[in-house]
């Protein structure tokens, strides 16, 4: 293990790297349980997503530690698991065999983007504030999404929406929201997982859960959901903007993530660049790919990575740990499966506050870009659409420049992205490719 993940080299031990990956496993093995919860709104198997959600996280991560050998974790993303099932699947009306093709899809491209270099220019293009601005629409959406699995928003035919009813389940969520909370915020270990297992003991005490008969099985077959993507179902002309949507946050969410990582991890060069970037982005495309064979949403590098590494991992050997960690989740399959949706649910609202601390690094005191910025935001949950917010955000942006006369700041790669979200906000992108298709 020290030849090959240079331990010496970066001044750790076989110790200080194991807890670091069980640490990081910790603070997101929350997925294991929510991710579930979400894809199966899709009416995907429950049981087969548990198997894949973990399974597509050991492959990711497994494959970060080997052959990057850096301390990042991989796993089913928050917010593109929602967009695949709220925007995708109920809002368009696509199977959800056509959306894991369109993850697949837009897992190939991103592995052509990335090996050509194309992908940097992308990511120039694009101004920071609305970078900033789509992860804290996201965890806006994700806390919405979050409260009414919670029960506590309803809709309500005068208003849209409105505070839901406090029954016994309503109750015992909103506990867990508060456990949850308060966990976070004395920066306790695990503190969402905690917070859950919280909640699901308080619901079986109350009657509400009927406590898992076992704890302890072989993992549920992967067969209702494996390899039942449906690529060319995917390349219909109204799942177009989709592939784009999920390229567009998975590019920005991992990127961020790894940034944000590396820094703490020392993983920076001399002139200020990523170590391996290229390879840790191949990874998360390739992982994409596997995820959607597997039968499970766009994976993605985890900013609780993020947690290990302050707790000191600085080597792939704290993504092996991870990842078997995960690998034990696995036959735990009756335990997770026994967790019913309000006992999940508060983890959307908490990491919904995680992704919203976006919002303290965007200059709202300028006018240029605190409108396209909020529109960005307001507008995914909203409209219950991710893809709709950010099309609202980057035509504002383009708009805007150009009334202030400063239209040769917005460069080519926005125009057309611009335009693109105009046909779609206006459903002439529909129009025009049936047209022509």
């Amino acid at each position: 293990m020290e030849k090959f993940f240079k331990l010496s080299e970066k001044n750790t031990t076989v110790r200080q790297e194991i807890i670091a990956g069980i640490t990081t496993f910790l603070t997101m093995a929350y997925i294991v349980f929510v991710n579930p919860a979400i894809l199966s709104a899709t009416e995907m198997d429950q049981g087969a997503l548990i198997t894949a959600t973990c399974l597509s996280a050991i492959i990711g991560t497994g494959l970060t530690g080997l052959w990057v050998n850096a301390p990042f974790a991989m796993a089913p993303g928050m917010g593109l698991n929602a967009f695949f099932a709220f925007t995708l699947v109920k809002g368009m009306g696509a199977t959800w065999e056509q959306a894991l093709g369109v993850v697949f899809l837009s897992g190939i491209i991103f592995v052509i983007l990335t090996v050509t270099g194309v992908r940097k220019a992308l990511i120039l293009a694009i101004p920071m504030e609305l970078r900033l601005a789509t992860g804290a629409g996201i965890g806006l959406f994700i806390a919405f999404l979050g409260m009414q699995s919670m029960g506590l928003i309803v809709d309500n035919p005068a208003t849209l929406v409105g505070l839901g009813a406090f029954t016994k389940p309503v109750a015992i969520s909103v506990i867990g929201l508060v456990v949850m909370a308060f966990l976070e915020v004395r920066k306790t270990k695990g503190g969402i997982l905690l917070g859950i297992v919280i909640t699901t003991i308080l619901g079986i005490l109350m009657g509400e859960i009927e406590a898992p008969k076992t704890i302890i099985s072989m993992p549920p077959s992967i067969a209702p959901i494996a390899f039942k993507l449906d690529i060319l179902g995917a390349l219909k002309p109204a799942l177009m903007g989709a592939i784009l949507s999920f390229l567009f946050v998975d590019l920005f969410d991992s990127l961020g993530t790894i940034l944000a990582c590396a820094n703490e991890a020392g993983l920076i060069d001399k002139d200020g660049n990523v170590e391996k970037i290229d390879k840790v982005l191949e990874v998360d495309a390739a992982s994409t790919m596997i995820g959607s064979l597997l039968g499970t949403s766009t994976v993605t590098t985890f900013v609780e990575s993020a947690s290990g590494i302050a707790a000191g991992g600085r080597t792939g050997l704290t993504s092996i740990t991870t990842a078997i960690c995960f690998f034990i989740a696995l036959f735990f399959s009756p335990l997770i499966g026994a967790v019913p949706a309000y006992a999940t649910a508060p983890a959307l609202v908490i990491v919904g506050v995680f992704m919203f601390k976006n919002l303290l690094d965007i200059d709202l005191r300028n006018l240029e870009t605190a409108i396209p910025c909020f529109l960005t935001i307001a507008m995914m949950p909203l409209a219950y659409s991710i893809s709709i917010g950010l099309a609202f955000g980057f035509v504002s942006y383009v708009l805007i420049k150009v009334f202030v006369g400063k239209a040769r700041e917005v460069n080519l790669i926005l125009w057309i992205v611009a335009i693109f979200s105009f046909l779609e906000i206006t459903g002439l992108m529909k129009v025009l490719v049936g047209k022509f298709f």
